[in-house]
Parts: structure tokens; C-alpha cells; sequence
């Protein structure tokens, strides 16, 4: 039988995260670095008010959320465009800029998604690998760029070491790879306070993506953004459908920037308190854990798997992931004060036993 699809794709594997079983009542879902407490009630009734409106059989409207979000990211209506979550953002820039015998240069470990969007566009992948001590692989992407390279893909902070990337250091690749297009994935910005946006007017080859799932709890919407200058925007925008993003997203995304409060308030707690708190206890019990400029952290217990499932039994949900060596980490989501205290409750408990 002949294969209907490209060549390519036949050779690759579905990324399929962990999410069944999942339970928001029943555990805490230290997992997938989301927000760990409800979003604002503003946001509930700003999305009760749309339902109960009578407007569910139109199709979306934008309206002036791209202004508003220019104002939230400062800088001009003309560089945004929202996308169905920041996944579907990194998608379009891909297949944007995706030609026969072209390069991605896509650090590792790092999220899945950058990867897979490559292959399926049928990509050549360099991958140079992160370092504990020395963070970022500046100089191996540096070395990896060539005339076929289009392009290059910079988490800012990177899952899941939590590795940040400074200015300087992004800057040096957009000039050394003028004909690429580098995204900077900025989705847990909110956590670092580093950002690439300020350059998009001096480079036309940075494109960055923001999303409003991690620290503004709205993941099941679906809702983030590229930003750009006007021309790139212009271009990505003929790959993205009319009516991709969901119009209850939009509506919480309008009420979440009018309270911005519960936002910043809660990345406070969970920088200032939550993380240092867990970093305590893993140098207080002598835990390697990658520094981490994100609301987690990759450390490498012993027994990891069996910390995992000890962990597991008391409903506490973290993510079990390799380094580039086989080694066992878990990657645990940092939360309020009141949930890392039980988290280290539970490590106290399997540590004791």
C-alpha cells in the first residue's frame, strides 16, 4: 500500500504528554509548570457573562485585544499577532521559514514540540546540548550556523533545566545568522523578567513568543502570541487561520490584563518564597538541581523513580525526565508557600523512611 502522507512523518512519534489522570481536586499538580491555584474570579465571570451573552453561534471577533496586548508587551500594535497558544505560534514560524535542505539549530533538552515541529517540515536538526555549569550553549550555536540554517531556537528560561539566556547572548547569534529566523520562546517570561521584545525594531530576524498559559493560568484556552516586526507579521498571518483562537480565550485574556494583580502576586510567592524554600532543601540534603531562572526545578535524587512513585501515592504529581546522560531527574513545578510546604513534607517523609 502506498503511504499517503510525507515520507518523513512515517519515521516519527505523536509527542503525548502525560495528562491523563490528571485531577485538579485530587492532586497537586506539581507536573507541568502551570499555575498551581485557580485563576481570578474577574476572569470567571468575564467568561460566565460571554456565555451567558447569547454570542456562542458567531465566529470570533478580536477586536482591540491586539492593542491591548501591545500595551502589556510595550510595543506597537502592528508587531502582534495572538495564535492558539504559543505552540501554534512556534508551529507557524516553522513552517514559515521551512525549505528543501534548510537547518534548525534547537538546543537539548529542551521542550518537544520545537523538535517535532522541525521534523515534520522535514528539517536537518543540530542540537547542541545544555551544561549545568556553563548553562546556554552559546559557542555551539554559534558554530552550528551556516548558510542552510534557518532557523535557530532560544527558550528563555529553557524546560526543563530553567536555563535563562541573557540579551547579550541573543543579540551575538542574531548577528551572526542574519538569513535565520531566531524565536525566542519567552512563555515564562513573567518568572525571569528577560526579554528579547526590546530588539524586534533593530532585528527583523527575531520573532518572540509569549504565551498566557504558564503564570496566567489559561492553558485550556489556548492563547499566546508572536511579536515581530510589521512584514514578518504580515507574512505569518497568511498561515494562520481567521478564526484560530478561541473567542473565550480572548475574553479571558481582556479580563486578565485588567487584574493583573493576581498575576504578579503570585509569581512574588513562588519566586521569592516557594523556590527558595525547595532549593533550601536540596542543598540542605546535598540533591544536584539545575539553576533555574523559571518557577522549577530539575533535580536528581537518588532513587529517583522511587521518589517519584512515593510521591505519587500521596498525590503529589511531578514530571520524571532524563538528562542528555540516562540520568533520572524530576522536574518539579514550583507553588504557593502553602503547597511547597507540603511538597517538602512528603520529601521529608520518603527521606526519613
Amino acid at each position: 500500500m502506498s503511504k499517503l502522507f510525507k515520507p518523513n512523518l512515517y519515521a516519527m512519534r505523536a509527542y503525548q504528554p502525560p495528562l491523563e489522570g490528571r485531577s485538579a481536586s485530587r492532586h497537586l499538580l506539581l507536573d507541568f509548570n502551570e499555575r498551581t491555584i485557580p485563576v481570578s474570579e474577574a476572569i470567571c465571570e468575564a467568561l460566565c457573562d460571554y456565555i451567558n451573552s447569547g454570542a456562542l453561534q458567531k465566529y470570533p471577533s478580536y477586536g482591540d485585544t491586539v492593542k491591548r496586548l501591545a500595551e502589556y508587551l510595550q510595543t506597537e500594535p502592528e508587531q502582534v499577532m495572538v495564535t492558539n497558544g504559543s505552540d501554534q505560534g512556534i508551529d507557524l514560524v516553522v513552517r514559515a521559514v521551512a525549505q528543501p535542505g534548510w537547518r534548525a539549530i534547537i538546543p537539548t533538552p529542551s521542550f518537544a514540540i520545537y523538535r517535532q515541529c522541525a521534523e515534520v517540515e522535514n528539517a536537518e536538526i543540530i542540537e547542541p546540548t545544555y551544561d549545568m555549569e556553563k548553562g546556554f550553549p552559546v559557542s555551539d550555536v554559534l558554530d552550528a550556523v551556516n548558510q542552510q540554517t534557518r532557523l535557530i531556537v532560544i527558550p528563555n528560561p529553557n524546560n526543563p533545566t530553567g536555563t535563562g539566556v541573557s540579551t547579550d547572548q541573543i543579540e551575538t547569534i542574531l548577528k551572526a545568522a542574519p538569513q535565520a529566523a531566531v524565536l525566542i520562546d519567552e512563555c515564562y517570561f513573567e518568572y525571569s523578567g528577560i526579554t528579547a521584545i526590546g530588539m524586534v525594531e533593530r532585528y527583523p530576524n527575531l520573532i518572540v513568543a509569549r504565551t498566557f498559559s504558564k503564570t496566567w493560568g489559561l492553558p485550556s484556552l489556548r492563547i499566546g502570541m508572536l511579536i515581530s516586526q510589521p512584514d514578518n507579521i504580515n507574512q505569518l498571518l497568511k498561515i494562520r487561520g481567521p478564526y484560530d483562537v478561541n473567542q473565550l480565550a480572548v475574553v479571558a485574556v481582556e479580563a486578565a490584563l485588567k487584574n493583573p494583580g493576581y498575576t504578579s502576586d503570585y509569581v512574588s510567592e513562588v519566586m521569592n518564597k516557594s523556590r527558595p524554600m525547595l532549593e533550601n532543601w536540596l542543598r540542605d540534603h546535598e540533591v544536584e538541581y539545575w539553576p533555574s531562572a523559571a518557577n522549577f526545578l530539575w533535580a536528581f535524587p537518588d532513587s529517583a523513580q522511587e521518589l517519584d512513585d512515593f510521591l505519587k501515592q500521596r498525590n503529589i504529581l511531578v514530571r520524571p525526565k532524563n538528562d542528555a546522560q540516562g540520568r533520572l531527574g524530576l522536574r518539579i513545578n514550583l507553588g504557593t508557600v502553602e503547597q511547597t510546604e507540603v511538597l517538602l513534607a512528603a520529601l521529608d517523609s520518603f527521606y526519613q523512611t
